[in-house]
């Protein structure tokens, strides 16, 4: 197709029947595939429809259209995705971002905003396997003066992380990144120094059943946790308390079948204040725990 030749709304119409074949939303992924493509922001797709293609613009969306069509999610084809107020680079060295973890975020910012209010002035927070960032970022832009530490044993998932880091202005100055298993990668002088530690880690146990997308695209050393799924889990609930201080919290995301085990574990390695916590579509799906006081 040479410039000049067709409008954007054209190309929706022929994009959105391609995409009907294998998308759930054809309407919604072609908006965001020509939003990509053309560079338009919000509102500016409609009023952009009518304007003419550039054969650059026409190349970038083939290419993204096409593979798409070949099955690969559509936050990789885009090389981007919202998470709450953050927008993330993501691709195939990373978990895509999901809106049960943005309600995990949530429970950390709120503890951290919490704790400011009875004198923690610079609370630190700790992502353990921190992915795309996603997590971390979003509490050292929404938390003011709170010190963050990502972490994650994939040197591939730390550069998708750092890349995030470089687009959340000033916060990025109260951001350390760090590789290493678990708390492995934290320097000792945050023994018994942290305020809030929040995870999302692998919990998918080694036999369960999941979406072909899922078990094809993503990677699955963030996804799989041994046989029951908890292998993770019951190293970050043994570890943590002699990293958290006094009060300090622990919060993790989880399958909603794993929650009364994970509560079990949690009471033996001597956490209390248990709280069970539901997603958006009223799973239960994250636990928040406080170390003694």
């Amino acid at each position: 197709m040479t410039e000049n030749t067709v409008t954007w709304r054209e190309v929706a119409a022929e994009t959105e029947a391609r995409l009907s074949v294998i998308a759930d939303s054809p309407a919604n992924e072609t908006r965001w595939i020509i939003e990509r493509a053309a560079g338009f922001d919000g509102g500016e797709y409609v009023l952009g429809l009518d304007e003419n293609v550039t054969e650059r613009a026409m190349h970038f969306h083939d290419l993204m259209l096409e593979r798409r069509l070949a099955g690969e999610p559509l936050q990789y084809v885009l090389g981007r995705w919202g998470f709450r107020t953050l927008d993330l680079f993501v691709d195939r060295r990373v978990l895509i971002p999901r809106p049960e973890t943005e309600m995990v975020a949530g429970l950390a910012i709120d503890q951290l905003k919490a704790m400011r209010s009875v004198g923690i002035d610079r609370p630190v927070a700790v992502d353990l396997g921190t992915g795309s960032g996603a997590i971390g970022l979003s509490i050292a832009v929404e938390v003011e003066r709170a010190e963050v530490w990502l972490t994650d044993a994939s040197a591939d998932a730390l550069v998708v992380a750092r890349s995030n880091l470089t687009g959340i202005g000033r916060a990025a100055t109260r951001v350390q990144v760090a590789e290493g298993s678990w708390f492995e990668a934290l320097p000792r002088e945050l023994l018994c120094a942290i305020d809030v530690v929040v995870s999302n880690p692998p919990y998918v146990a080694s036999d369960d059943d999941i979406e072909d997308i899922v078990r094809e695209w993503e990677p699955l050393s963030a996804l799989f946790a041994g046989k029951d799924g908890l292998d993770d889990i019951r190293m970050i609930l043994e570890d943590a308390p002699a990293w958290l201080r006094p009060g300090g919290v622990l919060i993790l995301e989880m399958d909603p079948g794993q929650l009364d085990t994970a509560s079990e574990l949690a009471r033996s390695f001597g956490f209390v204040g248990i709280e069970t916590h539901t997603d958006l579509a009223g799973r239960d799906r994250a636990l928040v725990l406080r170390r003694p006081s």
